[in-house]
């Protein structure tokens, strides 16, 4: 076997921290670490994306494009990453144009090299907006693909070999640097990893990366399988925020590899030092962490294909609602809502509005409350499901809402422009243009964040 070093992906301080505290890490925290995890020789680090920035302004009272400057004069050696939705963001709904491309260029200036973009439908049409901005910047443009499946194994109506290796197609056609498969809770088994990435790396021209996360347990085996088959990239964690609802250790992963063509090469010794700063660390959220249960395997996640943090984002507002004993019926209902809508990957923003569904069919009857965002996502304008919509289903959630015709064309197409009107919501405000986009993705809490940051309101009092 010819040498070819493995790639790894460092995901500590974005969707780890996300899966394990609940995205509460807070920038003084990474600071004093951030140049020693320069020196490791990953191929990225992850440092924004998913809910970092909604977290940052909501919770810690931080400017999340401040983070990425930060960490910018801190690692100047290892290329920043970003994770986002495509044509939604780091928010719930799509953006027009304007606010995807002004949202791109931004970042990018902040000092992001690599930007990996996803729709949660695997919907290409979503992808179009912010892959011509990552290209006009002259960067990397990782296009990912949600891993999702019907049965816990490859294959059956949807998500078969021949549904991955096409839709990955589609993407290198569209210009994509590199394509990363997806998954967010633990999906992808040993060998139908191998078997995935054997076809990718056979019909593609383009660096493969494999993201799984670590809920059902199979996440090193599936990376290790992977890594026979010959994938480019996998993406880890430092040890102490890394398993249970989050990714491989790359101390684990980097050892496994010691000696083998795939050896990445990482500086061993300061990934022990990493780790055992973050673990004094970690002891400061350990409330964000979830004790609800024993063991570090969820094994629902077989059945539901629900996401860990998604599990605890239910309890909590099942628990609100003074129905927390109702948790297992609330998953056993996920999956029935998730077929009757055309078996969707469950990713955000698409699983909230499964999961939020799922919670009224258990609590005031099947479909007796139909949610507005449940009709739109029938109606096409989060995109096209990957298959068409039980027709009884669509019968229930119209007949007693207006008739509607579900739209053919790319959603965002419907959209108005937003940034001169955000712009003008701001001009009394903003110093520049990031934060005209804060308040464009987040109005309400955006502009309090921004009142705060600009000392017209008094910030919170830190817990």
């Amino acid at each position: 076997m010819a040498t070819k070093p493995l790639k790894f992906i460092d995901e500590t301080f974005r969707d780890a921290q996300q899966s394990i505290i609940a995205t509460r890490m807070r920038t003084a925290d990474m600071e004093p670490i951030a140049s020693e995890i320069d020196k490791v020789g990953y191929y990225a680090a992850e440092v924004a994306g998913g809910a970092s920035f909604d977290v940052a302004i909501r919770y810690l009272d931080e400017d999340p494009w401040e983070r990425i400057r930060i960490l910018r004069k801190l690692m100047p050696n290892t290329p920043l990453q970003m994770h986002f939705r495509g044509q939604n963001l780091l928010g719930y709904r799509h953006y027009p144009d304007d606010v995807v491309t002004a949202f791109v260029h931004h970042a990018s200036d902040q000092g992001i090299n690599v930007f990996r973009i996803f729709d949660a439908l695997n919907d290409e049409r979503n992808l179009a907006a912010s892959l011509k901005a990552i290209k006009d910047c002259g960067k990397h443009a990782q296009l990912q693909l949600q891993y999702s499946l019907t049965e816990s194994r490859l294959g059956g109506p949807v998500y078969t070999l021949d549904y991955f290796v096409s839709k990955a197609g589609v993407f290198q056609e569209m210009g994509a640097d590199s394509v990363c498969i997806a998954d967010t809770c633990g999906l992808p088994t040993p060998y139908d990893a191998y078997k995935l990435i054997k076809a990718l790396k056979k019909a593609l021209k383009i660096p493969v990366d494999l993201h799984t996360h670590y809920d059902s347990g199979m996440a090193s085996m599936a990376c290790l399988k992977a890594i026979e088959a010959g994938v480019d990239i996998i993406d880890t964690a430092a040890a102490p925020f890394a398993l249970r609802s989050s990714f491989p250790a790359a101390e684990t992963m980097a050892i496994a590899l010691q000696g083998t063509p795939r050896d990445p090469g990482l500086d061993m010794a300061r990934l022990v030092k990493i780790g055992k700063y973050l673990e004094s660390v970690a002891l400061k959220y350990r409330q964000f962490m979830n004790t609800e249960q024993m063991s570090a395997v969820d094994t629902g996640a077989f059945v539901n294909q629900v996401p860990g943090g998604m599990i605890t984002n239910l309890l909590s507002q099942l628990k609100e609602l003074k129905a927390a004993d109702r948790i297992g019926e609330v998953c056993a209902e996920i999956p029935r809502v998730r077929a009757e809508l055309g078996y969707p990957p469950l990713a955000t923003p698409i699983s909230q509005i499964v999961a939020a569904q799922a919670v009224q069919n258990v609590l005031l009857g099947r479909y007796k409350v139909v949610l507005r965002q449940v009709k739109d996502y029938a109606l096409g304008l989060y995109g096209k499901p990957p298959v068409s919509l039980d027709p009884e289903i669509m019968k229930v959630l119209f007949e007693r809402g207006r008739k509607e015709t579900p739209i053919t064309c790319r959603p965002a197409d419907l959209l108005e422009p937003e940034m001169d009107k955000a712009k003008e919501a701001t001009q009394n405000i903003a110093q520049d243009i990031g934060d005209v986009l804060i308040y464009a993705l987040y109005p309400k809490i955006g502009m309090d964040f921004l009142r705060r940051k600009h000392g017209l309101e008094a910030p919170p009092e830190k817990p």
